[in-house]
């Protein structure tokens, strides 16, 4: 077992009875006593990549499990289906089997995991999972011959410049994503800057009409879902149903308990 001093206060006979040490114990110190009351540490601050949080975080009020792997998850297999075709594996260069994943997985899912993210008191994480839910449901329209949208621009080329338009609004979101990140673990601040860079290149692909951009944004698209799925699995994993549980590493300036 592990102490440690907390900042001496000013003590007055009316005022209630003043906490002057934390004792943690557990295997991993993972458990706070607090005067004669004991809390895990995970109910004070949330593990971060797992649950979406990007900071020093209260628990939530309401008691539901987490919806962050599920949203993780849903984005990463739909990211990593369609940046194997945009790297052209196997010579695949048709995304339309990707379609039905960003409806269904990637959109609808990942979007009601969002939702489930504002019942928890979680807004990045609402913000993030709903944004990138409808982000598919868009892209799968986009791709669906029943909208006529591809049928509406007389030339590839329009049609190329008007998708790059579209990547770059995602880009700017998710560089407000990242500048949130900053300060929490490195897995969940990488996760966001390779998904930055992966729409950089998607952008100077079609907006540039280089198809070699777009094969390097599908191999940073790969890298962006194995940080997602890794993410996920920091959510899920206890020392209770695996053997390996992810160590976290913050990112330098994270605010954490004393």
């Amino acid at each position: 077992m592990s102490n440690f001093d907390l900042e001496k206060q000013g003590s007055h006979d009316s005022e209630p009875p003043q906490i002057s040490r934390i004792q943690t114990s557990g295997p991993s110190n993972e458990i706070l006593h607090i005067g004669d009351t004991k809390v895990y540490k995970h109910d004070l601050i949330a593990a971060f990549g797992g649950s979406l949080n990007v900071g020093l975080t209260e628990a939530p009020s309401r008691k539901f499990a987490n919806p962050g792997p599920l949203g993780l998850s849903a984005f990463a297999l739909t990211t990593f289906c369609l940046s194997l075709v945009n790297v052209r594996a196997r010579g695949v260069s048709d995304p339309a089997g990707v379609v039905g994943l960003a409806f269904f997985y990637g959109g609808f899912i990942q979007l009601l995991a969002g939702m489930w993210e504002v019942v928890v008191e979680n807004n990045f994480g609402a913000t993030a999972l709903s944004s990138y839910g409808g982000f598919w449901l868009a892209w799968g329209a986009l791709e669906t011959d029943a909208f006529g949208l591809r049928a509406a621009y007389a030339t590839s080329r329009e049609w190329n410049d008007m998708v790059g338009f579209f990547l770059l609004g995602w880009l700017i979101f998710t560089t407000i994503l990242l500048c949130l990140t900053v300060k929490s673990t490195l897995a969940f601040f990488s996760l966001f800057l390779f998904l930055e860079i992966t729409f950089l290149f998607l952008v100077i692909g079609h907006l540039g009409h280089t198809a070699v951009c777009n094969k390097i944004g599908g191999y940073f698209g790969i890298i962006t879902s194995l940080l997602a799925w890794y993410n996920a699995y920091a959510g899920l994993a206890t020392h209770e149903n695996s053997y390996f549980v992810p160590k976290v590493i913050y990112m330098p300036g994270t605010v954490l308990p004393k």
